[in-house]
């Protein structure tokens, strides 16, 4: 996926930052793996996606719904448990978060940032705790 991005010359950071939410009872965080940033959105990159993974994404869009976090599967046409009839696809249009197979639409990367979603970006950006060197 990344190699991708490279070999287009697509500027992206790889798992930069942290995003906190909190899960009842007790605070989270959540490290996104691709943030584009000629426009803010962040992709998640899944090849499983577990009951704790769509637990996580419901929090993060109740306490962060300016983010704009996107997904690719290896296969959107999973099913979420072998029980169920729904597929990742299914959950994602359930939920209100936008989807791809396989690598990220072209479109994604060139769609246009938003005011909403950069300010949400930097305020999560500006009050990541300062890393020590060592």
């Amino acid at each position: 996926m990344c190699g991708a991005l490279e070999d287009a010359g697509i500027p992206y950071t790889y798992e930069e930052f942290k995003i906190t939410y909190e899960v009842p009872a007790r605070l989270a965080k959540y490290m996104p793996d691709i943030r584009l940033l000629r426009n803010g959105i962040i992709v998640e990159t899944k090849g499983q996606f577990v009951t704790a993974d769509r637990q996580k994404h419901k929090l993060i869009k109740e306490q962060h719904p300016e983010l704009d976090i996107r997904f690719v599967f290896s296969n959107s046409r999973t099913r979420i448990s072998k029980q169920s009839k729904t597929t990742y696809a299914m959950w994602c249009e359930t939920h209100g978060f936008l989807y791809a197979d396989k690598s990220i639409p072209q479109a994604w990367i060139d769609e246009p940032p938003t005011a909403g979603r950069m300010e949400a970006l930097d305020y999560i950006l500006q009050n990541q705790p300062v890393k020590a060197k060592k």
